[in-house]
């Protein structure tokens, strides 16, 4: 038995396949499905969704939005996301400093909200790329 997983940007189906597991990054922290679960709507976060497929981990990075499981079926509506084959964990690791940089310079509210967000996605980038990397 499998889950049928969607992920659904405003412009873009962004995975539309089966798998064993899902780890879904929840506004209360991970939150993992596997086959059976009960049904359950939940608001998300900006942060690594991990999917396994048989034996392997395919990290999708989401930039919030919502999840609702029933009967094995997960679709997730979600504000943007990022499929993520290859990281280049330099880059990576020179954006996460470059955001974090951003936000201790930044003077107004509205900087401070971007800075942050970017900052979050900086992250989510650096944690899927230590998924491939395991």
């Amino acid at each position: 038995m499998t889950l049928q997983i969607r992920v659904i940007a405003p412009d873009q189906i962004v995975w539309d396949a089966n798998a064993e597991e899902i780890i879904l990054p929840s506004s209360t922290g991970q939150l993992g499905i596997l086959t059976g679960h009960i049904p359950l709507l939940t608001a998300l976060d900006i942060g690594v969704m991990r999917v396994r497929i048989e034996k392997d981990w395919q990290p999708i990075i989401l930039l919030g939005g919502f999840a609702e499981v029933d009967n094995n079926n997960i679709t997730i509506l979600v504000n943007g996301a990022e499929k993520i084959s290859e990281i280049d964990i330099d880059e990576a690791q020179n954006n996460l400093n470059q955001a974090t940089q951003l936000l201790s310079e930044a003077k107004t509210n509205k900087d401070k909200i971007e800075a942050t967000q970017n900052l979050r996605k900086a992250r989510a980038r650096i944690q899927a790329a230590n998924v491939l990397n395991n």
